[in-house]
């Protein structure tokens, strides 16, 4: 499970550290796709597969499952890491999440999402996120 969060700085040539409790659990290879709010999602191969399966079973001829589809799918990338425990992100997905410098990497259970910094500390504002208000509907739903 991933958990957490870290802040690290992208190297000119778009390298990133991944966080060391991330690296064993997402292996030597591991897939990186365009995510959702801008940021990027990077989920360990076996993961990768199960969600692969799922939107195989999305029907063709509705226009949201194909769009989807193609989104996801279109953006990814298999990466690995190198010997300093870096990941190297693809010029296209770089731009999709707006990262420049300062990043952050968080663990969302089943998946590693990246987000530009300033991207992230918008997004996680309390009073912009109204968590209460979220919270408030998970437990309408039984979470």
């Amino acid at each position: 499970m991933f958990i957490g969060e870290y802040h690290h700085t992208m190297d000119t040539k778009g390298r990133l550290i991944v966080p060391t409790k991330f690296r064993e659990e997402l292996g030597q290879t591991f897939v990186m796709t365009k995510g959702l709010d801008h940021s990027l999602f990077v989920y360990p191969n076996d993961e990768w597969k199960r969600i692969e399966e799922k939107l195989k079973l999305l029907p063709l001829t509705n226009r949201d499952a194909r769009a989807f589809v193609r989104f996801f799918f279109a953006g990814a990338a298999e990466t690995s890491l190198d010997n300093q425990g870096r990941i190297l992100i693809p010029a296209n997905l770089r731009d999709h999440a707006k990262l420049e410098k300062e990043s952050v990497v968080i663990g969302v259970s089943t998946r590693v999402e990246i987000w530009n910094k300033d991207l992230w500390e918008r997004y996680t504002d309390d009073d912009a996120l109204g968590i209460d208000l979220i919270a408030e509907k998970m437990s309408e739903l039984g979470i």
